[in-house]
């Protein structure tokens, strides 16, 4: 009888993919891919670290894992367990670590626990050089967009963020090995990439190559209607790199530039390497190229030393930048970033405050930017049935990352169509006909 296997993911689009990848694995050696409920052989839970609450996330699932079946093998891969570097403090609920760049390893390490009956907890030392890891797919959970992780690890050292000591340094994938793989999803139907990385924006910078160069490969490929890009660094948006951008009609015009905060002095705080200036002149350059993107961001709140003053500046700021949506997030310290060591914590009441009043202007400029594609025509693909209000709906995305509802009794999935979006069918659905 097969050995079933219930996996469970938390965290990023990085991880995401690192978790199919893990699973296609695990289908290919003869494993039963099970829900994630009680009854299962192997439990794997691929962790986070991002936040505290991640953190706890990881835990508790990890000993939910535990409860469902005491007798089952429970692997926890991953940014948490990769954190813990003191092999004492690993939670006796965790059979088999598996730290980041060891995913690969998940059918040797998990054939030599059952051979020794010994719990597995070394975890790679990411601060020295490693190569990439390699992991690949021909398939994955979504039915129509696939998400290519081209990059791994992250220089930049902002002063609140663990990532770098838990991803390590920059490693990007070999173009090859993108280009085959995004060959191999178009031969099995999928139509629309994101490009992703733990740091997207320094793709290629440990070799001879380029994030741009990267961009173009992609787009050259015939079965590729549509191309995302994760997260950018602000600094990447030149001139040069708009307009190129512009020129190629498959890249869709939803970009996410994160900002973390609107004030120069804070940015200084946070290791980040751009003023609001030179940000600002990144979304220009986008919108010179592209007719109306959608330009998305992150912003902190309540970073050590944030004054009224300066959080009045972030404010200020994303009212300028007049984004389509905007991510906010309270600061959370983080035990090893230099952040947490600095003084001027704020109170939690005062993040919570300060989240409040940016989120409401989230609401006001997401509402004004989708106003506008009011009665306009669209190009929509079309990923699933949704029922909305007690009717069923075909429901997918414009270029823009806008989702739209449609009536239709015939099968749509995985198809590009023209529609006119008539109204608001939800508060971030569109109705549309086609």
């Amino acid at each position: 009888m097969k050995k079933t296997v219930a996996l469970h993911n938390l965290g990023c689009k990085v991880n995401a993919y690192e978790m199919e990848a893990m699973e296609q694995m695990l289908a290919e050696a003869g494993y039963e891919i099970v829900p994630f409920a009680p009854g299962a052989d192997v439990y794997i839970i691929n962790t986070c670290t991002v936040t505290n609450i991640a953190d706890r996330k990881s835990r508790q699932m990890l000993h939910k894992a535990r409860k469902m079946n005491p007798d089952a093998i429970v692997i926890a891969a991953g940014c948490y367990v990769q954190a813990q570097k003191d092999m004492g403090k690993i939670d006796d609920a965790i059979d088999i670590v598996l730290g980041n760049n060891r995913k690969q390893d998940l059918l040797f390490v998990l054939e030599h626990y059952k051979k020794e009956q010994g719990q597995e907890k070394e975890v790679l030392d990411l601060e020295k050089p490693v190569e990439y890891e390699s992991l690949q797919l021909s398939s994955t959970g979504e039915h129509t967009r696939a998400y290519l992780k081209v990059q791994d690890g992250c220089n930049q050292f902002c002063s609140y963020c663990i990532i770098p000591y838990v991803r390590g340094r920059v490693r990007s994938r070999k173009k090859e090995e993108v280009l085959e793989e995004v060959k191999r999803l178009t031969e099995n139907g999928y139509q629309e990439f994101v490009l992703t990385g733990i740091h997207l924006s320094s793709y290629g910078t440990d070799c001879d190559d380029s994030l741009l160069g990267l961009i173009q490969a992609v787009h050259e490929i015939p079965g590729v209607k549509r191309i995302r890009l994760g997260s950018l660094e602000p600094r990447i948006i030149t001139e040069e790199f708009a307009q190129a951008i512009g020129s190629m009609p498959k890249i869709c015009p939803h970009f996410h530039l994160s900002l973390q905060s609107g004030c120069d002095e804070t940015l200084k705080r946070m290791n980040r390497h751009y003023t609001a200036e030179e940000y600002l002149k990144g979304c220009e350059l986008l919108r010179k190229y592209f007719d109306h993107p959608a330009l998305t961001t992150d912003v902190i709140v309540g970073f050590p030393q944030e004054s009224d003053g300066e959080f009045q500046q972030s404010r200020d700021m994303i009212e300028q930048a007049d984004f389509y949506e905007t991510h906010i997030f309270k600061y959370s310290r983080r035990q090893g970033t230099r952040a947490d060591r600095m003084e001027g914590q704020i109170p939690e009441a005062v993040k919570t405050q300060r989240s409040h009043v940016l989120l409401e202007l989230g609401k006001v400029h997401k509402k004004k930017y989708m106003e506008q594609f009011l009665g306009k025509e669209v190009e929509i693909l079309f990923e699933e049935k949704n029922q909305i209000q007690d009717k069923i709906y075909w429901t997918g995305y414009t270029r823009e990352y806008l989702k739209v509802a449609v009536l239709s009794e015939k099968n749509l999935e995985n198809q590009i169509k023209i529609g006119q979006i008539q109204g608001f069918l939800e508060d971030d659905t569109f109705i549309c006909t086609i």
